[in-house]
């Protein structure tokens, strides 16, 4: 089963390191790994899709908590949540294929953002299966590069108040973390 996993950490070197390694030491080949920094600059939020059994996330989950620097976990896949990956592709046109191009990526509500003589480079934002469906019809017209973010996700709604409101209370009485 795909797994969605929110771990919010101290913003600090090496936490990312000791993160992936135990995802690594557990023989999980990561899918996708997004980090940047919260609302809180003491905080990062790493988001982390991983496919597995249950069970086996279950217990990374217990092994990331035990981790100084991890404030909290959090499995998103069985909540209501948003999801989105941004991707950045180039795709190779010339006379003959630029509007067929441009009216590809009008359909998928993505930008063109760069055009040159021999190539577009489009951007897009949405559900992983949105991207895949995009690179799919311009892979014929030739993809010369592509880079793709990753999932980010955020709880919906009233899921946030509850998701915050824990937030603060979690991993209090740990040294180190009474600031954050």
């Amino acid at each position: 089963m795909r797994h969605t996993i929110a771990v919010w950490v101290r913003n600090q070197h090496g936490v990312l390191a000791r993160v992936s390694n135990l995802f690594a030491a557990r023989g999980y080949n990561i899918d996708s790994l997004v980090v940047g920094v919260t609302e809180n600059p003491k905080l990062s939020r790493m988001t982390i899709v991983v496919k597995g059994e249950d069970r086996v996330i279950d217990q990374v989950d217990k092994q990331l908590n035990k981790l100084v620097d991890v404030i909290r976990v959090e499995d998103l896949t069985p909540t209501d949540f948003i999801a989105r990956d941004l991707a950045l592709i180039k795709v190779k046109v010339d006379n003959a294929t630029r509007s067929h191009v441009m009216e590809i990526a009008q359909c998928f509500d993505a930008k063109i953002v760069d055009v040159a003589l021999k190539s577009f480079i489009i951007e897009v934002t949405g559900k992983e299966s949105k991207v895949n469906a995009l690179v799919d019809l311009l892979r014929p017209y030739g993809l010369v590069e592509m880079v793709r973010t990753g999932e980010v996700a955020i709880f919906r709604g009233k899921r946030v108040e509850e998701a915050v409101e824990t937030h603060v209370k979690v991993k209090r009485g740990r040294p180190g973390q009474e600031n954050l």
